[in-house]
């Protein structure tokens, strides 16, 4: 981030000013203190506070997120986690930042391209449910930030660039397939990558309400019948 912003209230309003990259921590003109920071770490503190605020901000959303609970939680402070992230909505796109990151970056070592394209594509779709049915906090985070419209996703070019190299991973695998023989034509990457995250999405994010309505195994977002069912359908869908 470019700026810094320091408040002492989560409803104030945050008083902005720049900093240059790797400049040295600010100075207090009252006290002439220098900005809080762990010397010893800054890296792991930054990782400790993404850490605690993920979960912060899973289960109770941007708005009913506190900055003071994730502070006592990793034995920081408010000021401290201002000065790393500028503000609580600064802190809240470093969470989603840091969530689209690790889940790009471990479909980047799938190696796709590897496999023939149907058995490629079926371990995607496995790839993907399991990495939903296991990272509940990012099934809640994408759904909190539905709720706010996407209005901070929209702010942050990493997560667009992160997006890139998983549909051209697609587009790649699927044209393999047309040009084997395998793969219908006509189908787009992205709709592919649509169907495949609708289906093992929906898996974990209604899992409770569904699995409550027809009393059946759908409340358990590990199912591995579900997990082959999904996988089958979209093979289906995309097969000649």
């Amino acid at each position: 981030m470019n700026e810094l912003v320091h408040s002492n209230k989560e409803t104030d309003k945050p008083t902005r000013r720049k900093a240059a990259a790797g400049a040295a921590p600010a100075v207090s003109k009252a006290s002439g203190a220098k900005a809080p920071t762990r010397t010893n770490d800054p890296a792991r503190t930054m990782a400790g506070i993404l850490e605690v605020a993920t979960k912060e901000f899973a289960d109770k959303g941007l708005s009913g997120a506190r900055i003071d609970a994730i502070a006592e939680a990793t034995h920081t402070s408010k000021r401290m986690i201002y000065y790393y992230y500028g503000s609580k909505e600064g802190l809240y796109l470093a969470v989603l930042e840091e969530s689209y990151r690790r889940m790009r970056q471990i479909e980047a070592e799938l190696h796709l391209e590897d496999l023939e394209p149907e058995a490629a594509l079926r371990r995607l779709v496995e790839f993907t449910f399991d990495r939903h049915a296991d990272n509940e906090d990012f099934i809640r985070l994408v759904m909190n930030e539905n709720i706010e419209q996407g209005t901070y996703l929209a702010q942050s070019t990493s997560i667009q660039q992160l997006n890139v190299p998983a549909i051209e991973s697609i587009r790649r695998l699927y044209q393999r397939g047309v040009e084997q023989g395998v793969f219908r034509e006509g189908l787009d990457p992205v709709d592919i990558h649509a169907s495949i995250s609708a289906l093992t999405f929906f898996n974990v994010s209604n899992r409770h309400t569904f699995g409550l309505i027809f009393k059946d195994k759908a409340r358990n977002a590990r199912s591995a019948d579900r997990r082959a069912s999904i996988t089958d359908m979209v093979v289906r869908f995309v097969r000649k």
